[in-house]
């Protein structure tokens, strides 16, 4: 991305270059800056080479170009024309917007140029072209303009118009957002915190997050209060995250509001209040959030901080399902299995079992292989309620552990064998589940699928005899 040499300017005599030179309507190239030293001294209106009259003054040019984009961009946004199918009448506009802003560009206007390399990256009344999005940006960029700076850090973390580098974003970034743009150092913290083209630094990341972030930026306000939450780079403070969580969330970030609601409802940094929890959960709930859906949902079933109102949890639990939130669609399965207050519902139950359990819900693998085992909404299958408990089991969940070691016990959906079960007992026993500790104890009496011990078999009925197992007692 260097500049390309285009000999000598005729006023200076110093080198051109792409990012320097300005294009006469006569052909003849010059610096920019030349042009407008003529311009602020008086000196005659003219090409000092062949004495054709210069164009209007540069920014005489851009803001007529500037105000009839400004009247265009507001159509499209009440929706009168499009950016994807302008009329004729809009697209003559923005020729005229594209001409005039060429010419100043042409001359040196750093905006301009970066308002060029805009259009040419969204296809606004030109074709989409992120090579020659990048072209504009970079002229604008190499004379200082933050937005062409953190637009180029854009264009080259993404690989758009240019092989995508990292290490070129950030050091874009850096050129901005050491000039204070709020929104350069949030992304330049963002590639400290992940060490993707810099070393990585938690300490860096951080420094970046507040410096935009005291600049109102949000989401370095969110980020900064992640870190303050997590003790990355700074000091863990509660109510420093709560803090800042609250600075974004009064600006409408959904995250930061749904992470400020669990600050209340946890009471953490904060004064514990299930009511302010349910007022900031509401707030990203209603805009689609599926973990605030979802944390409001549970207040609702448990009637903290709102009325308990099973109703109401099950409508927002299925909001947030809809959006394929496995855990809400466990709870909905838990809702509609027990029918307390609700009709229960064992088909839908498992409906929603089994969508949590394919997106790897321990918890709902485990309710949907008791379902088949019983045949509870859908059609009893053992060999698939052992794929499930087997699913489940291998994620730690000892209820599901058990189960799989008695199905491979008894033989039952699955081949026979002890040793299986005596592993699935094991796992089961180590997490300290009382019937799998009198069942393991059991065959090191009986010496199956083990080498025979009274010593152990007396030490897990034991176990299991005090956790109040009648049959070890």
């Amino acid at each position: 991305m260097s500049s390309v040499a285009l000999g000598k300017c005729s006023i200076c005599l110093d080198p051109l270059t792409d990012s320097t030179s300005c294009a006469l309507p006569c052909s003849h190239i010059l610096h920019g800056t030349c042009i407008a030293e003529l311009r602020k001294f008086g000196v005659q209106q003219a090409c000092p080479l062949c004495r054709v009259p210069l164009p209007p003054g540069p920014q005489e040019v851009f803001e007529e170009a500037s105000r009839r984009y400004v009247r265009l961009d507001r159509q499209v946004a009440q929706g009168v024309v499009s950016w994807s199918a302008l009329p004729r009448s809009a697209q003559l506009e923005i020729d005229m917007v594209i001409k005039g802003w060429r010419a100043a560009a042409d001359q040196g206007v750093a905006l301009a140029q970066c308002n060029l390399g805009v259009l040419h990256e969204k296809g606004r009344g030109v074709a989409q072209d992120y090579v020659e999005a990048l072209r504009w940006y970079k002229k604008a960029a190499d004379q200082g303009s933050v937005e062409a700076q953190y637009n180029m850090g854009i264009q080259c973390g993404a690989g758009r118009g240019v092989a995508q580098s990292y290490k070129e974003a950030a050091r874009w970034y850096k050129m901005a957002a050491d000039q204070g743009d709020a929104a350069a150092q949030s992304n330049l913290g963002c590639l400290f915190s992940a060490g993707h083209g810099v070393a990585q630094s938690d300490v860096e990341a951080a420094r970046l997050y507040k410096e935009a972030a005291k600049q109102g930026y949000v989401t370095a306000q969110f980020n900064l209060g992640l870190f303050y939450h997590k003790g990355c780079g700074v000091a863990q403070s509660d109510s420093e995250a709560a803090r800042w969580f609250e600075k974004a969330a009064d600006q409408g970030d959904l995250d930061a509001q749904c992470s400020l609601g669990t600050k209340f409802e946890n009471g953490c940094g904060v004064e514990k209040s299930y009511h302010k929890a349910a007022q900031w959960y509401k707030m990203a709930a209603n805009e689609g959030l599926a973990e605030a859906q979802r944390k409001l949902g549970v207040l609702y079933e448990n009637g903290r901080g709102v009325s308990k109102n099973e109703v109401a949890a099950l409508r927002w639990f299925s909001k947030a399902a809809d959006g394929g939130d496995s855990q809400s669609q466990y709870k909905i399965g838990c809702l509609l299995e027990d029918g307390c207050t609700l009709k229960q519902n064992y088909e839908e139950a498992a409906r929603n079992f089994k969508n949590a359990a394919e997106q790897g819900h321990a918890m709902a693998q485990f309710k949907l292989g008791a379902m088949l085992d019983s045949g509870r909404g859908v059609s009893q299958c053992i060999v698939e309620a052992a794929r499930w408990y087997k699913r489940s089991a291998a994620q730690g969940l000892a209820e599901a552990q058990f189960n799989l070691a008695t199905m491979f016990d008894e033989g039952c959906g699955v081949v026979q064998s002890s040793e299986e079960a005596v592993r699935w007992y094991r796992e089961a026993t180590d997490q300290g589940h009382m019937k799998s500790q009198f069942n393991l104890a059991t065959m090191f009496a009986e010496g199956r699928g083990v080498v025979q011990s009274d010593f152990e078999a007396e030490r897990l009925y034991k176990k299991a005899a005090d956790q109040r197992n009648q049959k070890a007692i």
